[in-house]
């Protein structure tokens, strides 16, 4: 309460209001990716903080930087054993790069300065710092210095050299690339190693933080998600070299299926892990081979979209035709928009979020915190019905600040995802009795209602033409926007 009151007197920090912790944290990582620096969440014990931590892990996929402030019991109210007494530690080592406990008032500017340092550490850090309550209270609190940053490293000469043998080897090389090095700069280096050497394939991760694609911009690939389409995709590489990235693995093991997606003879290079300076990498490798000439950049038009019922299909090419410029795509489309990403490569420019941990519930938030960072850009979630009930208190949190979100809901009724994984573990169709476990209907959810409700205008429909008609709308009226689209079974 005394971190609130201050509010009053600090007008510099902006505070948003989120009805539940995970929404705090999921709008937290949004925040970081879109604007390259901290944001902070205020959660409330052990129990406040647990409530985010879905979205924590998350945001540390995705390497954003992301302080935590925890408010703990006072350290004498602490042996009573109160009902909100927790090991606030213990639950947040796992989803923390960084732990710290204030050690007294006097220390709590510089434990906090140096919970922003280890946020801003490469390649962006999560960092909690737990407050007993006195801390806030009590008189003889210092203000903290600046404190140096742990900027990214720099690749040696001799890594360089390494990957160039590799590639010039002529053997099919995978370039894989994540964090930094998906920005629209580095991809434009990572295209022109391409462009010159025919035998370099240059790809993403399945999951990134950001990627910056679109007209002008060199288009870059993912891993596939599906283990057969993975393997299948991967199979004639006989090295890859890693920018950022880790060796691909299936996201889950499956029964008669290997872990590992590259061939077991493949050559892999980690040129530069994740704390390293990626984007410098790509360049200075570019040059080291002699790759000069501007890479070939994504220069097409989005194929035109024909009505008809909204599928998969259909509706990946009407988002790729009514996509604004310099839009901000939240993906947690899941199942139904797993071909999205392909479909909109020549739609404008725009930056790509997935959610990287594999946590459902952070499409919504993220949208959130993408749209404060960037109040002069439209932000599309594309959102599945089933994860968008995990963190739908989001929808408040976008209509009280007014932000600029279009949220589209593919309205499938189902946890399609789990069909998926049921028939890929398991084997087979679920049963009767399963299929309660999977889907989401009786009741059919009511997003008209549920958006209005917490004052949203929503819109639903089930055709090309009427999504057009509502995908045009709210993109072009300030505040937030919800479309229900109907996927035909």
């Amino acid at each position: 309460m005394y971190f609130v009151e201050a509010l009053d007197r600090v007008e510099a920090m902006r505070c948003v209001l989120c009805l539940f912790e995970n929404v705090a944290t999921g709008a937290a990582d949004g925040y970081a990716r879109m604007a390259d620096r901290p944001a902070s969440t205020l959660l409330h014990l052990g129990p406040g903080l647990a409530n985010g931590l879905s979205n924590l892990h998350n945001a540390r996929r995705a390497f954003s930087p992301v302080v935590n402030i925890v408010g703990e019991h006072a350290s004498y109210h602490k042996p009573f054993d109160a009902p909100l007494t927790s090991d606030i530690a213990g639950v947040a080592a796992p989803f923390s790069d960084w732990v710290g406990t204030v050690g007294s008032v006097n220390t709590i500017g510089a434990d906090t300065a140096e919970a922003i340092r280890q946020s801003r550490a490469a390649p962006g850090r999560i960092a909690t710092l737990i407050a007993p309550a006195e801390t806030s209270w009590l008189n003889g609190g210092v203000v903290s210095g600046a404190t140096q940053i742990d900027g990214p490293r720099e690749v040696s000469e001799a890594a360089l050299e390494c990957a160039a043998a590799l590639i010039r080897t002529g053997e099919p090389t995978l370039l894989l690339l994540t964090g930094k090095a998906l920005r629209a700069d580095a991809l434009e280096k990572a295209g022109r190693i391409a462009r010159a050497f025919p035998n370099v394939s240059v790809m993403a991760q399945n999951s990134n933080g950001r990627i910056e694609r679109g007209t002008g911009r060199f288009p870059v690939d993912r891993i596939p998600y599906p283990v057969a389409q993975a393997l299948a995709r991967l199979k004639d590489f006989r090295s890859a070299v890693l920018v950022g990235a880790k060796e691909p693995v299936a996201f889950f093991a499956y029964p008669d299926r290997p872990s590992r997606l590259l061939p077991e003879d493949a050559t892999i290079l980690r040129l530069a892990s994740i704390e390293d300076d990626g984007p410098d990498a790509l360049a200075r490798l570019a040059n080291l081979l002699g790759a000069l000439a501007p890479a070939i950049v994504e220069d097409g038009s989005p194929a035109p979209p024909r009505d008809g019922p909204l599928n998969a299909e259909t509706l990946a090419l009407a988002l790729a035709a009514g996509l604004p410029e310099n839009a901000i795509v939240v993906d947690e489309s899941v199942s139904v928009g797993r071909g999205f990403y392909a479909a909109m490569r020549s739609a404008p420019a725009h930056d790509w979020l997935h959610v990287t941990g594999g946590s459902i519930g952070n499409g919504l938030p993220m949208a959130v915190g993408a749209a404060v960072a960037c109040p002069g850009r439209r932000v599309v979630c594309l959102e599945g019905d089933g994860s968008a009930m995990y963190t739908n208190q989001a929808l408040w949190t976008m209509a009280r600040e007014k932000l600029n979100v279009t949220t589209v809901i593919l309205d499938n009724r189902s946890y399609a995802i789990l069909h998926g994984e049921f028939a890929a573990i398991v084997g087979g169709r679920a049963g009767v009795r399963a299929s309660q476990m999977l889907d989401i209907g009786r009741p059919d959810l009511d997003w008209i209602a549920l958006a209005s409700s917490m004052g949203v205008p929503a819109t639903k429909v089930s055709d090309v033409n009427s999504f057009l008609a509502a995908f045009a709308v709210a993109n072009n009226t300030p505040g937030p926007h919800l479309i229900d689209a109907v996927i035909a079974g």
